[in-house]
């Protein structure tokens, strides 16, 4: 049996932390700053992956695969991007080891195997990505190019957090080519409202839509889209980004086309991505004291049916009813298991299912079969009741979605609670002190203002919002002129 969670409201930082460990989702590996994601954890990823996928294809998105190395000379191609990211760069500058002589069994570097030239571990791929592209794109015709790859990244972070922030992550990141501005800001916001309808319909997480200001921009990109979620803490987290990067890659790689006029131009591009970290947004967003709330469309089991037996005889009985069950929620297209393991007692068995957040649980004994009913308990509400076999198939397709849109709104209504509108400097260093949540203000444009209350307050500024509408005020600091507000938070 696992051990007990620290409640949130005692310490947030642990409960998470308990969860992730607890209920099977990942632990801290060998690598310093780096994760084993465990098989309940991938699975979760692995849900969230053929959703985003199948979305991704849908809008004419193909995946592909790109190197892992990119050598020095073209991550520097795009200077803003290769100073944006070179603090968390991990570099390889030799190919080989080889025994050390004076240390018996152990390894050192060979110092003739110096590579020619360092390679970098990509913390991103633009600069392999558009080295290519240059020998992909000659004419109008080529374009648009619109490519998704899934893959791993390397960033070396110093302070690390089970999937929020790890020296390597899982993501996908896309990248396209466009023939003009039009189009890629175009492709930039599609794949933004891409992201907020998986996030919303599929991890039951509202999302706020914006853009980032210039500091908080994606290195070399022109415009960066985001969507920002709120945690049960209050905190902001960015749950994906898309990028809009003009030509600048396109230019610092010559990636040129005929236009239709037969004359060249440099193509468009834009960026998008989003990684593991979604799954601490899941934790964070629903989960309560006694483990995982899985929303029903990314649980890798929607339905565990528990036998409760006194011997062989009674659960072969029951098998053969559940094996019916089963066959009826899997015809819908339910993820089901039947927990029929004869070295652990039901009870135990509820308290890990509860823990790993499967939305429904079905317990059915030889006295159930007799009355024609099962005991169905609800994972997000902890309610039990008992209900009818017959048509159970049809009952349970429901109640997920019910679940599903329940977990939605429970969150949301949280946000909706937790925001709030300052209106002078007093107001707002109250608010992001004392109240956890999203402070809606007005900020007057420049980024030494964005810095200076950052530093006061440790709050940023998590976006310009997409469906704010303009309100003429002033900036809550400088007291300067600001034509709309918007949206601060302490964010992970």
């Amino acid at each position: 049996m696992a051990d007990k969670i620290t409640p949130k409201e005692e310490d947030y930082s642990e409960w998470y932390n308990d969860i992730v460990k607890q209920a099977g989702m990942a632990e801290h590996s060998a690598v310093k700053g780096c994760m084993v994601i465990k098989p309940h954890g991938y699975a979760i990823w692995e849900k969230m992956q053929a959703e985003l996928d199948r979305m991704f294809k849908e809008t004419g998105h193909v995946n592909a695969y790109f190197p892992l190395f990119v050598p020095k000379s073209l991550f520097e191609a795009e200077e803003k991007n290769a100073e944006g990211f070179a603090k968390e760069c991990a570099v390889v500058t030799h190919y080989r080891l080889k025994a050390d002589e004076a240390h018996k069994g152990k390894l050192m570097v060979d110092p003739d195997a110096k590579l020619e030239e360092e390679l970098v571990v990509r913390p991103t791929s633009e600069a392999i990505i558009w080295n290519t592209y240059k020998n992909w794109i000659q004419s109008y015709r080529d374009l648009p190019l619109l490519i998704n790859q899934w893959a791993n990244v390397v960033r070396w972070e110093m302070r690390t957090r089970l999937f929020l922030r790890t020296a390597e992550f899982l993501w996908q990141e896309g990248h396209t080519a466009h023939a003009s501005a039009q189009e890629a800001l175009e492709e930039t916001r599609k794949m933004l409202d891409v992201y907020a309808d998986f996030a919303e319909r599929f991890l039951a997480i509202p999302v706020i839509k914006g853009v980032k200001t210039a500091h908080e921009r994606f290195a070399g990109a022109e415009e960066t889209y985001c969507i920002e979620a709120m945690m049960q803490d209050g905190k902001a987290l960015q749950a994906g980004t898309s990028h809009f990067l003009g030509q600048n890659f396109a230019k610092a790689f010559n990636v040129t086309f005929a236009n239709k006029e037969g004359k060249q131009e440099h193509v468009w591009a834009t960026s998008w991505g989003v990684s593991t970290r979604l799954i601490g947004a899941l934790i964070m967003a629903h989960s309560d004291n006694k483990g995982l709330v899985l929303p029903p469309k990314v649980a890798p089991i929607q339905v565990v049916i528990v036998p409760v037996y006194r011997d062989l005889g009674q659960l072969e009985t029951i098998t053969i009813r559940v094996k019916e069950i089963v066959g009826a929620l899997k015809a819908r297209g339910i993820a089901v298991k039947y927990d029929d393991r004869d070295n652990q007692r039901p009870g135990w068995k509820f308290a890990e299912y509860e823990l790993q957040g499967v939305p429904i649980r079905l317990a059915i004994g030889l006295r159930d079969l007799e009355n024609g009913t099962a005991e169905l308990a609800r994972r997000d509400e902890q309610t039990k009741e008992n209900v009818p076999i017959e048509g159970i198939d049809i009952r349970i397709e429901r109640l997920l979605g019910e679940m599903q849109e329940a977990i939605y709104q429970k969150a949301l209504s949280f946000r909706e609670s937790h925001i709030y509108h300052a209106h002078n400097w007093n107001e707002f260093e109250d608010m992001i002190a004392n109240r956890p949540g999203f402070v809606y203000a007005h900020w007057d444009g420049t980024t030494a203002t964005e810095l200076e209350i950052k530093e006061k307050t440790k709050a940023t500024i998590r976006c310009i919002p997409l469906d704010g509408a303009d309100e003429p005020g002033t900036c809550v600091l400088t007291g300067k002129p600001s034509t709309r507000k918007v949206l601060f938070a302490k964010a992970y």
